[in-house]
């Protein structure tokens, strides 16, 4: 398990009371690496869900792929799921301001 964050890409989306986060990780990615999100410095009071994908061809093959997820005093940290290979995987986290 390695820790990944500083090596994501984060983009923010916000509508009214609704946020969206695009996060990228990295093509080295692979089964049990971590992210963690800072939900309070991104503004969200609420964690309401997850979508990923993983691309097993870049930019050709898409497949979605169920991360695991836990809260933690206002971290988020999320736990790359699916089969052991270095892939770049996509994660949306839909929240509530």
């Amino acid at each position: 398990m390695t820790a990944i964050t500083d090596d994501c890409t984060i983009y923010k989306r916000v509508n009214g009371p609704w946020i969206e986060l695009l996060i990228q990780t990295p093509t080295t990615a692979v089964t049990d690496d971590t992210i963690v999100v800072d939900l309070v410095d991104l503004g969200i009071k609420t964690f309401e869900g997850i979508f990923g994908v993983v691309q097993t061809t870049a930019g050709s093959v898409i497949a979605t792929e169920a991360p695991i997820t836990s809260v933690t005093t206002g971290d988020l940290t999320i736990t790359v799921g699916g089969i052991a290979v270095t892939d770049r995987r996509t994660y949306i986290i839909q929240a509530l301001a």
